[in-house]
């Protein structure tokens, strides 16, 4: 008699159809697969980095062969001897009974069932492993750091190249035993090896001695596991402290109760071993030894430690943690670069404007007025031409020297903005082999505003400039190769088909408008650089069309036998795919060297297991105003250090991406560089002058820097505990409760200690909680070096930070007035930069104003500069330029010095467009006295809410005439009021704001 088969059989048609569907599925895998690593090969050939390439796959496929291979040896061997070791014969019971179905499903095919479970252990292990290609490589190319941690005297490159693959193979580790000690039980259990009922043995020898062997391996790596935690808790955050690295409970109590848990687990898993197998053979003593060990871990390792911080720690916190917190500080400014940090103090006593103002060539000549973020809609608008070009919403800084003379200069990309295409220019026949590239680099010099407020561009013209009076008549920083086929706002979509069919054929490429002024004809061009994949082969544009998932590779006579493909054609995207173990600055930024247009970007290398020091979260702590306007935000990762290591430039015009060693010191790019051959960076050595001279600050780099110092500049320990000296950055000046961070900015200025002008990325920080200036931050290079900068006003200083400095102009009456006839309900006030230059042992402020007018295509003209000197109150002016200004601040100073305050309000100098306000704080009669105290504040905001009145009157918006009418009707209740208190008390009266218009006006 036949036995029935334990599964039902499929039918033939059903397993053809499965076998199809599997088939198709394994095939457009594969397809995908092979396809984008071909095009990925290709690509890499094209930059000229296929040791990137085939290093990265490479590596990738033996992890994953590895431990997917590891993993499933561990995993089916120990199912196969469970299998194996199954007893012959099983006392009869109704457990047995129930089991015999499963048996009789699974036996015939069980070595099928074992290879299907391991490989797909297998695979998920692997694809684990896979990913950790940068830990390996780590960890077989990296080095000493030279400086060994303050507890084990371990150098520092354990922790950094070894330390995270070992804790990824004790995790791998773990989890293979116990996935084979869970599948082990199951088969065990299924072939009788271990029982639930029935008499005699619950469990057979050889399935205890299987099962105990797992479970001793597991104790085991536990063991290890203690051990590699004596080293990671140098990692750790101490929340007594609020520091990382361990702390007086951590190394006095918790360090030495991991060593003997380590030993304990050791004994344990030979107890296990001995008591299950050699001696008693039973799991009772293996049993009471894992409950010991349990016991000792929450007792020697939690109990413990948790006493010592409770009764001895926390009573003498600031004593006992101090040698720990100083560890931390060190580590701190030993892995983020703060080490360099040259701390000068600066008294800023000085709060009257000194003469010199008048005659410096090195602070006020240098004073930014252009904002890069402002002027971007300038740029748009003045110098966009067609418009499908676009400048971004924020434009780059940098210097160059012109006629001898070097300043800064506001610099703007005249990029493709594929989105800002028409629906007729938007086929794919124009969209990616007709506008194909931008047009020139256009600055404008940093300081300067010509025609009512716009920039004064000197570059990147379209066409003759002879006629242009508001622009220089030539080029002044002239491209040899102007066009721009890689720039900053370029996605993966926007690639270009180029070269024509033939060497007659006409040009197909958009160039530029070649008119005067960007009209008449328009210019046509043919790339003729190194860069792109050749597609003119059948097979390429097969492979392409895949990639694309578009026909008109195969089917436009656009694709021809010369055309090539440029794609990637972001310059941050080219650098991060050749370089995908540099974590990259948000804010690349173009430089015109030797005449071609080169994007430069920053690179940094990155760790997160310096011992002791402070870890941070890189989004968070670079995330401020400019973010996602202009400046990209960095992925969220953690790390406790940083390096600058890598310069990296990508040419606007071929795409050629190179990468220059910036930090020789910097032991994890040596490891990178070592891991893929050796010469994957170039040495400094080799970085061109010209390119050097654009090299700035780095701005994310710059903002962590910034950041950690505003706590780690105290560098004593019970200072650092008690937390009084710290610092903040404070929110942007003209939205202070928008609790957005104020943004580094870029100077050609000189500070204190600084020998010239020097080019550098500044910021101010205040006291934590308060809003006075605390110090002042610089980062520059100094001999291709470099090198922070903090000016440290005193702790109980009267000059007044940006948030508060920002007010104080703003709010100052007669400036008030002034700024409401700039703004109304046709045209709004807004603030650019507000700079903070020390000077003559005091606090220079500026901040350009610029006006918008909401009509359609409008955008901001600079029209006045705001201006303080001093404490931010007291020596004030709204001028239209830097010179007149500081003509005023001077003039206030010397009669400050003569004995003669400056007035409660500044009247405009002569010429101004606006109409002069009469000072507020005098009366009408001329023998009566001056107004003081709170009564010349009552009259100065009557005064204003005059002036708003007026201007509400002019701009015909009936709405805010209301508003200022309401506020004069306040302004005059509150006059009276102080009036009488004045006159009750003995002081002057009688005195009267004059000029208060009728409701009727």
């Amino acid at each position: 008699m036949r036995s029935s088969s334990p599964l039902p059989r499929m039918s033939r048609r059903g397993r053809v159809t499965v076998g199809v569907l599997i088939g198709v599925f394994v095939l457009f895998t594969l397809l995908g697969w092979g396809v984008q690593a071909w095009t990925d090969w290709l690509w890499f050939s094209e930059v000229d980095y296929t040791g990137v390439f085939t290093g990265v796959l490479v590596t990738r496929l033996v992890l994953f062969l590895a431990a997917a291979a590891a993993m499933a040896v561990i995993v089916g061997g120990n199912l196969w001897l469970a299998q194996r070791l199954r007893p012959r014969n099983r006392p009869h019971s109704p457990e047995q009974a129930t089991l015999e179905r499963y048996r009789m499903l699974l036996g015939p095919r069980l070595g099928l069932w074992t290879a299907l479970a391991a490989a797909i252990v297998g695979l998920f292990a692997g694809l684990s492993a896979q990913s950790r290609w940068n830990q390996w490589l780590l960890f077989r190319n990296g080095g000493d750091f030279g400086v060994k941690d303050p507890e084990f005297g371990t150098d520092i490159g354990f922790y950094i190249f070894q330390l995270p693959f070992w804790r990824f193979l004790l995790g791998l580790g773990f989890t293979a035993v116990v996935l084979a000690l869970i599948g082990s039980l199951a088969v065990h259990y299924l072939f009788g090896g271990v029982r639930l009922q029935g008499v005699g043995d619950r469990m057979t020898n050889a399935a205890r001695a299987h099962l105990s062997s797992l479970v001793a391996v597991f104790v085991l790596l536990k063991a290890v596991a203690y051990v590699l935690d004596r080293r990671s808790m140098l990692l750790e955050y101490n929340d007594g402290v609020g520091v990382y690295g361990a702390g007086y409970s951590d190394i006095n109590a918790l360090l030495p109760a991991k060593e003997i848990l380590a030993y304990i687990s050791v004994v344990v898993a030979i107890a296990i071993i001995v008591f299950s197998n050699a001696w008693m053979r039973n799991l009772v003593w293996p049993g009471i030894s894992l409950a010991l060990l349990g016991v000792s871990a929450v007792a020697i390792g939690g109990i413990y430690p948790w006493a010592v911080q409770t009764f001895e720690v926390k009573p003498s916190a600031r004593d006992k943690e101090a040698p720990y917190i100083e560890r931390s500080i060190q580590a701190t400014r030993a892995s983020y670069g703060l080490d360099i940090a040259q701390h000068t103090p600066y008294a800023a006593s000085n709060l009257t404007p000194p003469e010199s103002l008048a005659t410096d060539t090195s602070v006020v000549s240098n004073v930014r007025l252009l904002d890069p973020q402002l002027v971007s809609e300038t740029y748009t608008q003045l110098q966009q031409v067609r418009g499908f070009y676009d400048f971004g919403p924020k434009l780059d800084i940098d210097r160059y020297t012109v006629d001898s003379q070097t300043q800064d200069y506001v610099v703007g990309v005249r990029e493709i903005n594929y989105s800002e295409l028409t629906a007729q220019q938007s086929n794919w026949i124009n969209r990616h082999t007709v506008y194909t590239h931008g047009y020139g680099v256009v600055a404008a010099p940093a300081n300067r505003v010509v025609c009512g407020g716009q920039p004064y561009f000197v570059s990147g013209f379209l066409g003759d400039r002879a006629q242009e009076s508001c622009s220089s008549p030539s080029d002044l920083i002239p491209a040899s190769q102007p066009r721009i086929y890689y720039g900053e706002r370029m996605s993966d979509s926007d690639y270009a088909i180029v070269g024509k069919p033939s060497e007659d054929a006409n040009p197909a490429e958009f160039d530029r408008p070649a008119g005067e002024s960007g009209e008449g004809r328009e210019s046509y061009y043919t790339y003729t650089g190194e860069g792109g994949v050749e597609i003119g082969s059948f097979t390429r544009r097969l492979l392409y069309a895949i990639k694309e998932q578009e026909a008109n590779f195969l089917l436009s006579e656009a694709v021809n036998d010369n055309s090539k493909l440029l794609y990637v054609r972001n310059a941050r995207d080219r650098v991060e795919k050749v370089a995908p173990f540099l974590t990259l600055d948000g804010d690349p930024y173009p430089a015109i060297v030797d005449g071609r247009v080169q994007w430069i970007v920053d690179g940094y290398t990155t760790a997160a297991t310096y011992p002791y020091a402070e870890r941070v979260n890189l989004q968070q702590e670079t995330t401020d105003e400019l973010t996602g306007r202009g400046t990209i935000q960095l992925a969220r990762e953690n790390v406790n250090y940083i390096r600058n290591s890598v310069k990296a430039t990508v040419d606007a015009y071929d795409g050629t991406v190179t990468l220059y060693e910036f930090d020789e010191n910097d032991p994890v790019l040596k490891a990178w560089n070592k891991a893929f051959g050796g010469d994957l960076i170039k040495p400094r050595a080799e970085i061109p002058e010209a390119l050097a001279a654009h090299f700035r600050y780095p701005a994310d780099l710059f903002k962590v820097q910034r950041n950690l110092l505003t706590r780690f500049h105290v560098t004593s320990p019970g200072d650092f505990y008690s937390g009084q000296d710290f610092w903040q950055v404070p929110n942007v000046p003209d939205a202070p409760d928008s609790e957005v961070k104020q943004p580094p900015y870029y100077l050609y200025t000189q500070f204190p200690e600084q020998a010239a002008p020097t080019f550098q990325l500044t910021s101010a920080v205040t006291p934590n909680g308060r809003q006075n200036l605390a110090a002042l931050i610089s980062g520059s290079y100094q001999d291709g070096k470099p090198r922070l900068q903090v000016l440290e006003l005193p702790d109980q200083t009267r000059v007044s930070g940006p948030v508060q400095v920002h007010q104080q102009m703003t709010n100052n009456a007669n400036i008030r007035q002034q700024l409401n006839l700039l703004s109304s309900n046709q045209a709004q006030v807004q603030y650019g930069n507000l700079l903070s230059l020390p000077f003559g042992n005091g606090m220079l402020y500026v901040e350009p104003v610029y006006v918008k007018s909401n009509q359609t295509d409008a955008y901001p003209l600079l029209q006045k500069v705001l201006m303080s000197y001093g404490d931010g109150g007291s020596f004030v002016v709204l001028a239209d330029n830097p010179t007149d200004g500081i003509k005023q601040l001077v003039e206030q100073g010397k009669r400050a010095n003569a004995g003669n305050p400056p007035p409660a309000t500044e009247e405009p100098p002569a010429g101004d467009d606006e109409p002069s306000a009469t000072p507020s704080a005098t009366p009408p009669a001329g023998d009566a006295p001056p107004l003081t105290g709170d009564l010349a504040a009552a009259a100065n905001r009557v005064q204003a809410a005059i002036t708003e009145v007026r201007a509400a009157q002019t701009s015909g918006d009936f709405e805010r005439y209301g508003r200022a009418l309401k506020e004069l009707d306040e302004a005059l209740t509150a006059f009276q009021q102080a009036q009488q208190a004045a006159s009750g008390g003995g002081a002057q009266g009688g005195a009267t704001p004059t000029g208060a218009p009728t409701p009727n006006g």
